[in-house]
């Protein structure tokens, strides 16, 4: 099962008690700066949950395993995700990771 975007606005707007059109400007900026920090090579460290950050594939010589065609593949960069101890801890069942709670004087505007 997997969960999307939508699921996840509409949850956090559940539990905050904040409109879903709010929450997700919030999410979609959230992930547009997530994009435009990893584009220009810097590395994302969220304490606790894990670190973004982008790795350089070489260029290589690939080969078509039907046509036995040599293949040139350019250096691409790619995405990789080291989880912190929070989510290593509730992934392996030896944390109480639980949803944070809204707080009392959190302003709903």
């Amino acid at each position: 099962m997997s969960t999307t975007k939508k699921d996840l606005i509409d949850r956090i707007a559940e539990t905050t008690s904040t409109k879903q059109t709010l929450v997700k400007r919030v999410v979609q900026g959230f992930f547009d700066e997530i994009t435009t920090e990893l584009a220009k090579g810097n590395r994302l460290e969220f304490r606790d949950f894990g670190v973004f950050e982008t790795k350089t594939t070489p260029a290589r010589t690939a080969q078509n395993p039907r046509t036995l065609q040599k293949v040139e593949v350019p250096a691409k960069r790619r995405v990789v995700f080291k989880p912190g101890r929070m989510m290593r801890e509730g992934l392996n069942g030896n944390g109480n990771v639980s949803p944070s709670k809204p707080q009392e004087d959190y302003d709903h505007t």
